[in-house]
């Protein structure tokens, strides 16, 4: 016996439950929305258009979402995150340039927390990440002029033979 589509959708939802933690509500709004989808597409009407969360108003002001202990989405709402990036690609499936793009979000505002990134520009700093990053481009720069000069060489001799 094939399963119902409320079975359909109560799987798919336990599965994203399973790794996203949702509220009650939140759980409730998801069976009916993967419920809605999978009924629209077993009839064949399903139509491209521009999702709910697109269309509506930030669920939040700038300053607001982004604190310096923690960042909220702006579409959902939901804070607590040290970093968007995940948040956006799990649960909208948006990648940070289009979060930035539909709210006017300008490339110098980081997508994180304040003192996260301060914390991590502070222990990159302690483990001397940037020093250990200058050498090895010297080193690349090296490496790369090295096969240079052995190109050149090798074309000047095969000049010569010619």
């Amino acid at each position: 016996m094939a399963p119902s589509l409320l079975e359909l959708a109560a799987n798919i939802v336990s599965s994203h439950a399973s790794v996203s933690e949702m509220t009650t509500d939140e759980l409730l709004q998801e069976i009916q929305r993967v419920h809605d989808t999978l009924q629209k597409l077993e009839s064949g009407t399903v139509e491209e258009t521009v999702s709910v969360e697109e269309q509506k108003a930030p669920a939040m002001s700038l300053k607001k979402a982004f604190q310096a202990d923690q960042v909220f989405c702006m579409i959902c709402g939901k804070g607590g995150m040290k970093t968007l990036a995940r948040h956006l690609a799990q649960a909208h499936n948006m990648k940070p340039g289009e979060y930035r793009k539909q709210f006017g979000i300008p490339k110098e505002q980081a997508l994180t927390a304040k003192h996260f990134s301060e914390n991590r520009k502070k222990m990159a700093q302690e483990r001397g990440l940037a020093d250990n990053l200058a050498k090895a481009r010297a080193v690349r720069a090296a490496k790369i002029k090295a096969e240079k000069d052995s190109l050149a060489k090798s074309g000047k001799a095969k000049a010569k033979k010619d």
